[in-house]
């Protein structure tokens, strides 16, 4: 399948943004697809964030979004995950974006990590 995408457009698509949820170690190979991909933009939504994801290669992903899963029977998550990502995007220069703590009352616990707010999207610049 990447390899018919790469035929048909090999630049990378200036109109597309595309993304992939990553929700623990489990399925982080949906992260070698999406790099395969021309889109101008590339990010990985790590949410709801269930588990530890580990190394991972950020080579090629442009934004992650990283957020707990909310509602009655939502799943607790841990704050080293979170941070490993952050850690990792602070490497390799990928935006990163914390989108909420989740939980039962997701408006409660909010969306301060380390005691501050982290919004940062992707460059994108559209091409004349």
């Amino acid at each position: 399948m990447a390899e018919l995408l790469q035929d048909i457009s090999p630049d990378p698509l200036a109109n597309v943004w595309l993304g992939t949820s990553v929700e623990d170690r489990r399925v982080i190979e949906r992260m070698n697809y999406l790099r395969d991909v021309p889109a101008s933009v590339r990010f990985i939504s790590f949410e709801p964030l269930i588990g530890d994801v580990g190394r991972v290669d950020m080579a090629g992903i442009h934004w992650a979004i990283v957020g707990g899963e909310s509602g009655p029977r939502s799943r607790p998550m841990d704050t080293e995950w979170v941070e490993n990502i952050l850690d990792q995007c602070l490497e390799t220069g990928t935006a990163f974006f914390f989108k909420q703590w989740g939980g039962v009352n997701k408006k409660s616990t909010g969306r301060i990590l380390n005691g501050r707010t982290y919004d940062e999207m992707p460059d994108y610049l559209i091409a004349d």
